[in-house]
């Protein structure tokens, strides 16, 4: 069994990945029934009220990943061109909180949003144009772009897929949620190298 702060991976009936919800979530999603099918390990039972006419006490068991009624056609649509939003701690989880100047890994309140054409020479607050920088980097690169500074990138900056934002979003991500994340990476995805060197991604070991 684990801890109750274990999160669950919730999928459609076609088992594309949508959120984590917590226990009470995916406890009440079970008790209307909303419930297709489960995959992974057993996370834990939850022990409910006593029936009045039997006396019997309900139980009910969550497993990691569960895959719930219901059409969900927009994300459906939108699949090929979804943009995440950005923030910094998705962000700090792509790069794996490794500095893409440096190479160093840094704790969060260590690192920094860099753009790299800066947004004074025209560039955008988005993906493809923010990398992790420690502040060191970030500070002695200030406003120029990586070729004039001398600071050539370590990787090459991308737009997560709702599948792979969803895992970096993810908090201690179980091996079977991970597997079944993976599969809906692209196969060009950066974060399959990231796996397979082992690399902490987000707030879990891959």
């Amino acid at each position: 069994m684990y801890p109750l702060s274990q999160q669950v991976l919730r999928t459609d009936v076609a088992g594309m990945p949508l959120e984590w919800i917590d226990f009470r979530e995916a406890v009440r999603i079970c008790h209307l029934g909303q419930v297709a099918y489960t995959c992974g390990s057993l996370l834990y039972r939850v022990h409910g009220g006593h029936n009045a006419a039997t006396g019997r006490r309900s139980i009910i068991e969550v497993n990691s990943i569960l895959a719930t009624y219901g059409e969900n056609g927009q994300l459906a649509r939108q699949r090929d061109h979804y943009v995440p939003p950005l923030s910094n701690p998705a962000l700090f989880a792509r790069d794996a909180r490794l500095c893409l100047y440096c190479g160093e890994r840094f704790s969060v309140r260590d690192l920094s949003r860099d753009h790299v054409t800066p947004l004074s020479r025209g560039g955008h607050d988005i993906w493809n144009n923010v990398v992790t920088a420690c502040k060191r980097c970030n500070n002695h690169k200030a406003g120029r772009t990586p070729e004039e500074a001398g600071m050539a990138l370590l990787a090459v900056p991308f737009v997560p897929t709702h599948a792979e934002y969803i895992y970096l979003q993810g908090r201690r991500v179980l091996a079977d949620q991970m597997a079944f994340l993976k599969a809906h990476f692209p196969r060009t995805s950066p974060l399959h190298e990231r796996l397979a060197r082992g690399l902490e991604v987000g707030g879990h070991a891959v």
